[in-house]
């Protein structure tokens, strides 16, 4: 594998970038590995030097984005309950943190994930990180530890359920979304 800095690090990231982009213009199943070349500036059999596939970009992509939550989600834990739920709340649907294109393109990635093993597993393993950050976060607040696993099962339920629903619905802007997921954390967690 390449480094960031490298040229072999820059061309990764040139396909990674022309993986997103074509992702999010035709959906996954209809972007073809030339497709993705064309829109890296060069052809298949050069890219396929990078990956082995169009599977393989799409288990690298959704790995660097589940790496960047848990980064995030790291640097909130030090924050009191509500600082957190309000960074969490920011990052999820205020448009700063994780961009609709973002969404859209996790949203194929989960889909994918139906039928992909490893990338259900890499899924599943976000989840589970995901749900023991909230559990943490309710085992902190007024509710403690004898609500804090369900409360965290329901939290990250509200923030699947309405991050999709705002993506597919326009109707539900995000600012509404970001509302009630940001009062339901908050009553979760007894504040």
């Amino acid at each position: 594998m390449s480094l960031p800095g490298t040229r072999g690090g820059k061309r990764r990231q040139l396909i990674l970038t022309a993986f997103h982009e074509c992702i999010i213009e035709k959906g996954y199943a209809k972007t073809t590995l030339r497709d993705i070349a064309k829109s890296a500036e060069m052809t298949a059999s050069h890219l396929l030097y990078y990956f082995p596939g169009k599977e393989a970009i799409l288990q690298h992509y959704f790995e660097n984005v589940s790496q960047m939550i848990v980064e995030r989600l790291e640097v909130f834990a030090p924050e009191s309950t509500q600082g957190q739920i309000n960074l969490l709340a920011d990052l999820f649907f205020a448009g700063k943190g994780i961009t609709r294109s973002e969404i859209g393109f996790m949203l194929e990635c989960f889909g994918v994930a139906v039928h992909d093993k490893q990338l259900r597993d890499r899924k599943k393993k976000l989840d589970r990180y995901c749900k023991s950050y909230l559990k943490v976060l309710f085992e902190q607040s007024p509710g403690g530890p004898e609500t804090a696993e369900d409360a965290a099962e329901i939290g990250y339920s509200l923030l699947i359920g309405l991050r999709t629903a705002a993506y597919f619905d326009r109707r539900l802007k995000l600012k509404m979304a970001r509302r009630l997921f940001h009062d339901g954390l908050t009553k979760l967690a007894g504040l």
